[in-house]
């Protein structure tokens, strides 16, 4: 790899911890319930990995916190090839950026040359980078993810930044791979509708996911077997998707699909919640429920963002849930909070519940 195009999407993932569901169309709202941004350090990470593997690497990016401002802070000299207009001398508020930003970076990058094109964001910003190299006309430059969005269905990602900056500077082929994305406003309300968006070339190592399957086999006699064992006094956070769900059905609870709900001895504490408002009714002893993404792995840090490092630090106890078939095809789980202790603590051999009565021994990388 040569010269490097490098474009952050500044706003991906502020909506996950406030219980949004992603920031498409809700900046506004994200903010003023308290959101922090996440990608650009998630951008500094990948590139200080970049950084002490491959030095010598070139960067073209765009200004400020689209580019420049992460790729200065992990020890590189860039040049600025875009600079959208919203963007000032003054960086430290987040730029009304949208769409047209990325895309214009990255024509600035496809009119420079570069090798690949790396972007930090979630799968609406793979969609706006994957369009603008159709746009241009160019089917042959790679791109890859740095994982920062709420939703992350598509197979571009590294597994972690980290693993993004690895694979910029040590990858030796390139295969196809899709571009997925969901409807946000239908996410919202509880259902995935997914399309696959464009089909790219991404430079491929064991650091790049898989694509987020869809299905699931049945795990009523699991949501049976854990609902008659539930301890009187204990609160429960149940995490998003099916699995989890239905052990909720089971314990009489209608779950909101794709949000957290907090429970305590027949009553919903909260429900479809934000960080700060499952923070406000946690009490001890506290039991996360969670199921990984089928075909990633993901335990937390996909699509669950709302289950904070804060919140998992409070709970005495995590319980992930998954059907034989779902782990068959992970191999593995992974954890991606933002916070490396926290990661760190999370990480080696656990156990899984896969049924009534069974379970199956999984390590967390």
């Amino acid at each position: 790899m040569e010269t490097l195009g490098f474009v952050v999407n500044p706003i991906a993932g502020m909506g996950g911890r406030v219980g949004l569901k992603g920031t498409d169309g809700q900046v506004d709202e994200a903010r003023r319930r308290g959101a922090e941004p996440r990608a650009p350090d998630r951008a500094i990470e990948s590139l200080e990995t970049l950084a002490r593997r491959a030095p010598e690497s070139k960067i073209v990016t765009a200004s400020g916190p689209l580019g420049a401002d992460a790729a200065r802070a992990a020890g590189f000299d860039p040049e600025v090839v875009y600079a959208p207009g919203s963007t000032g001398d003054d960086h430290s508020e987040i730029p009304e950026t949208d769409a047209s930003d990325t895309k214009a970076a990255v024509r600035a990058f496809l009119e420079y040359g570069v090798d690949l094109v790396l972007f930090v964001g979630g799968d609406g910003t793979a969609v706006d980078v994957a369009e603008m190299l159709t746009e241009a006309g160019d089917g042959d430059t790679p791109m890859l993810g740095v994982p920062a969005g709420v939703k992350i269905y598509s197979s571009v990602f590294g597994v972690t930044p980290a693993d993004a900056g690895r694979v910029v500077a040590e990858f030796d082929r390139i295969e196809d791979r899709e571009v997925n994305d969901i409807d946000e406003e239908a996410y919202r309300q509880g259902e995935v509708r997914a399309e696959l968006r464009a089909v790219v070339p991404v430079p491929v190592s064991s650091g790049v996911q898989s694509g987020k399957q869809l299905a699931s086999g049945s795990v009523e006699t699991l949501a049976e077997g854990f609902a008659a064992e539930i301890d009187e006094g204990t609160t429960y956070v149940f995490a998003p998707g099916s699995t989890v769900g239905a052990i909720q059905s089971a314990l009489g609870m209608d779950p909101s699909p794709l949000g957290v709900d907090v429970w305590r001895d027949g009553e919903v504490l909260a429900r479809d919640a934000s960080e700060d408002e499952i923070l406000a009714v946690l009490e001890e002893p506290t039991v996360i429920v969670v199921s990984p993404i089928g075909g990633q792995g993901f335990v937390f840090g996909r699509g669950n963002h709302q289950i904070s490092p804060a919140v998992i630090e409070r709970a005495a106890d995590i319980e992930i849930v998954a059907s034989e078939d779902k782990l068959d095809a992970i191999g593995q789980l992974r954890v991606d909070t933002d916070d490396e202790a926290v990661d760190e603590s999370l990480r080696g051999w656990t156990q899984v519940r896969t049924g009534r009565f069974t379970t199956r021994l999984l390590k967390l990388v």
